[in-house]
């Protein structure tokens, strides 16, 4: 079999691209407390589609029954992208993936085992006996499709004439990209571009693949590490939206596509990606995952192009280039930031919207028409943080079991907080009142009164969206039940509503998900057990 992809094939004939491989849906989601449904993720496949990823890991197909149809559905609807799904070293992870992936117009199996002393320890298995174990099943991978993905994950802490051998191999038994992971984000800059650089140079046959690197952050180095590879050899770096991954996570896609896109002069390497599709996927990656932005983020954070020092300003106004490398607009950052306001009409909630990278169909449009309306009430001006606010939180879904119809809050220095919240549950409404330890946590007690429920509160987050006494808060709520993660998220200028709304959006994806894992369908039982 040959691989017929122009992107991803071995010999494709561009040196100087870089293919962009997303693990956002994979390896992103398993950052402890990151959650998405189903339909958020086929959205997020959608976007990573649209902005020119090469190839995106939509999942671990044998890990559970929702991410089986997860990468299915992503495989089926993908116009663009190379579909790819993990699997371990087993034919049956490998046949579930190939499953998974078959509908893909570019499906790809990505199977991987661990290659160093510490890894090879856990399956206990002697050098040889994984050398047999790597040959049959990439074999196996190679005769289900065309294009296959080999991992020797910790790779970095493999021995070397080890790591030579199993690289051979893999590549021999018909791998088309062999994958070099820093597992535990222990490599320096130098030590990753020296690696791929001595491997391309050493392994029979590495001339007729595609080297990739996949770095973790735990050091901080994992963008350096990932550029570093590149200018060893490597024309794949794996990645994910806003760095989101295991620990500290993986190396960022903003970050290394527009360093490339930037550096042009000394980095002569390029990507396929519209990176002024950048901020908006990043946000709606935030709000699906439960993971905030810090401000300082690089390329993607709110005060990424923000100028607050008088001398920053002064030069900002006499030259942007003073104080920016890069554009906002580069990015997807819409070049200004006019205030709407209540006397605003649809027509200009649209071209706002459409600048901050949201495309609304009328329907949609005339419900985020009133919900702007209902704010620009509450608020003098309302600006563009404000806006994505409102969209990232959205509205309150027709089908969900647990609505906040109503609520009532006292609380001072005169005693306890005191709570009364009106719910309407499957249809009923319910009125319940609580006293607590100031307004939010008497909100939650009135909550689970009406709701009883044993979800410990993992997360709960407040900021503020804009400046002013009449900001809209921003609240998030991470709950966990069961090992069931989920996350919560709304905005409000009363931050009390915003965090009973975040807290009750939670418990609705709770149920969901709990629904689903009494079905068995997304229990993660991943390990190195039954590999044969």
């Amino acid at each position: 079999m040959t691989n017929t992809s122009p992107i991803t094939g071995p010999n494709s004939g561009d040196k100087s691209r870089v293919v962009i491989f997303d693990t956002t849906l994979r390896d992103g989601e398993q950052s402890p407390g990151a959650t998405m449904t189903h339909d958020e993720k086929l959205e997020i496949a959608g976007l990573l589609d649209e902005m020119g990823v090469d190839i995106i890991e939509a999942g671990f197909p044998i890990a559970s029954e929702g991410d089986f149809r997860a990468v299915s559905e992503i495989a089926e609807r993908s116009k663009n992208s190379v579909i790819c799904g993990l699997a371990r070293a087993s034919f049956k992870d490998i046949d579930r993936c190939a499953e998974a992936v078959r509908k893909a117009a570019q499906p790809r199996i990505h199977t991987f085992i661990g290659t160093s002393a510490l890894h090879r320890a856990i399956p206990n298995l002697t050098m040889d006996e994984m050398a047999d174990k790597i040959h049959e099943t990439v074999t196996h991978a190679r005769n289900l499709v065309d294009n296959v993905q080999w991992s020797p994950m910790d790779a970095t802490r493999t021995e070397w004439d080890y790591l030579c051998r199993v690289i051979e191999i893999a590549i021999k038994a018909g791998a088309t990209t062999i994958n070099i992971p820093d597992t535990v984000g222990y490599t320096a800059p130098m030590e990753s571009a020296d690696l791929i650089r001595r491997l391309i140079e050493t392994v029979p046959g590495a001339d007729e693949v595609v080297f990739a690197t996949h770095c973790h952050n735990d050091l901080g180095m994992a963008t350096a590490n990932a550029l570093a590879a590149v200018a060893g050899g490597a024309r794949q770096i794996e990645c994910t939206i806003n760095g989101l991954g295991e620990r500290a996570g993986n190396t960022a896609l903003e970050e290394v596509v527009m360093a490339l896109k930037t550096r042009n002069d000394i980095m002569p390497w390029h990507t396929g990606i519209d990176t002024t599709k950048i901020m908006h996927i990043s946000r709606r990656v935030s709000t699906v995952s439960g993971f905030v932005v810090q401000p300082n983020k690089a390329i993607v954070g709110k005060n990424a192009f923000a100028h607050e020092s008088g001398i920053h300003q002064d030069g900002m106004l006499k030259n942007r280039e003073n104080f920016e490398i890069m554009r906002p607009e580069d990015v997807g950052l819409s070049g200004t930031s006019l205030p709407l306001g209540k006397h605003s009409g649809r027509a200009a909630l649209r071209d706002k919207l459409e600048h901050l990278g949201y495309e609304v169909g009328d329907n949609q449009l005339k419900d985020v028409f009133v919900r702007f309306k209902e704010l620009a009430d509450r608020k003098k001006e309302v600006f563009d943080d404000d806006l994505i606010a409102l969209m990232r939180t959205g509205v309150d879904a027709e089908n969900d079991y647990l609505k906040i119809v109503s609520m009532k809050v006292v609380c001072g220095t005169g005693g306890p907080a005191e709570s009364t919240v009106e719910m309407e549950i499957d249809g009923k409404d319910v009125t319940e009142t609580a006293e607590g330890d100031g307004p939010v946590d008497a909100t939650f007690k009135a909550i689970r009164m009406i709701y009883p429920n044993t979800a410990r509160l993992q997360l709960y987050q407040v900021h503020a969206v804009t400046e002013g006494t009449d900001a809209q808060a921003t609240v998030s709520v991470r709950l966990e039940e069961d090992g069931i993660i989920a996350t919560g998220e709304s905005a409000n200028t009363d931050t009390v509503v915003a965090s009973a709304k975040a807290y009750v959006n939670a418990l609705n994806r709770l149920i969901v998900r709990r629904g689903r894992v009494g079905e068995g369908a997304d229990t993660r039982e991943i390990s190195y057990k039954d590999l044969a």
